[in-house]
């Protein structure tokens, strides 16, 4: 059965001599190359492995390096695993084996493959808590390229590439992986196979749409990645009260009914309209946790969330809770003021 396995790397618990080498193998589980690096000496980095699956969700942070993989590397080993990798903070300066260079910063996507030789140069910017520290900051995600249902020849003309993570479906794609990075410790085993199959999905879509290969996509595929985007596009608009199924198909282009259909279809039977109203109170309970917004009142906290009628703001969250808005809001900060 198919695991959540989380191992986390922080290089201050690990002897001086042996961070380098720890670190450069964590990496090279699914990114064989050469790792090389000028900090090796004192090697100061973290690194967050997250198996999801055959997926793998890698988190980390590193000083300048160069990771070079060889045309003899990709001779003698070819595992054909797909590298996407999503720049935080810092650069890359990519030189693919068709000679084209190509220089990233924070907000780029790239992909790459164990297929083809590159050379990656990163270059850190300084840390802010550790001003002297050079630091690159990333998050990446690796899967074997017979996931992907397209035809690996046409990938090879996205290698290498550029795309922003703040627009389009690499957006969606870039957000859904930060989202797996925030919940890394709190998700469960039996979510793992799920949400490793929609980074697949939500993959696929983008590159179809970026190949003008959608038709090659399966009908599930493509329904997947949409209820995603509808999700997505639910939490970027939860503070408008006029948030409804209706307004959501119009957005996505497709009838309610189709929406009502394929949205319970991939949510466990969750309805649209239950699924906003979930949402919208998972959002006001934290905010009624939050002491930087202890003197905003109640109501004040509901209509932020999309839910301006008090009263039935109030009976919906002591159902969904079992406490009052106030009650759940004094509990909450007592705790931390006690903390």
């Amino acid at each position: 059965m198919a695991t959540n396995t989380e191992s986390v790397f922080r290089s201050e618990g690990i002897p001086v001599k042996d961070r380098f080498d720890c670190w450069r193998e964590l990496v090279s589980r699914t990114r064989d190359s050469d790792v090389t690096s000028e900090h090796c000496d004192d090697f100061r980095a973290e690194m967050r492995r997250l198996e999801l699956g055959p997926v793998t969700l890698l988190r980390t942070s590193f000083p300048p390096t160069r990771f070079h993989r060889t045309a003899r590397r990709v001779r003698n080993s070819d595992p054909e695993v797909f590298h996407i990798t999503l720049l935080l903070d810092g650069g890359f300066t990519l030189t693919r084996d068709t000679g084209h260079t190509e220089t990233f910063g924070p907000g780029n996507v790239h992909m790459l493959d164990s297929s083809h030789p590159f050379d990656l140069r990163s270059f850190g910017t300084r840390a802010a808590k550790a001003p002297g520290d050079l630091r690159v900051e990333a998050v990446g995600v690796d899967f074997p390229i017979a996931l992907l249902p397209l035809a690996p020849h046409r990938l090879e003309d996205l290698l290498g590439r550029g795309f922003s993570s703040r627009e389009g479906p690499g957006a969606l794609v870039s957000d859904f992986l930060l989202s797996l990075d925030r919940q890394a410790a709190a998700l469960g085993p039996a979510e793992s196979p799920r949400l490793g199959g929609i980074v697949v999905d939500l993959v696929t879509a983008w590159l179809a749409r970026e190949l003008d290969a959608e038709a090659a996509v399966p009908d599930d595929t493509r329904q997947r990645a949409l209820v995603e985007n509808v999700r997505a596009f639910v939490g970027r608009n939860l503070p408008d009260p006029e948030l409804t199924p209706t307004m959501i198909a119009a957005a996505h282009h497709i009838s309610v009914s189709y929406l009502h259909r394929l949205f319970t279809r991939h949510s466990g039977g969750e309805t649209v309209a239950a699924f906003i109203r979930r949402r919208r109170l998972e959002r006001a309970r934290r905010e009624l946790a939050d002491p930087a917004l202890r003197d905003l009142p109640v109501h004040a906290v509901a209509a932020r969330c999309g839910l301006p009628r008090a009263a039935e703001f109030s009976r919906a969250f002591k159902a969904a809770y079992g406490l009052s808005p106030r009650d759940h809001r004094l509990s909450a900060l007592a705790g931390t003021a006690g903390g």
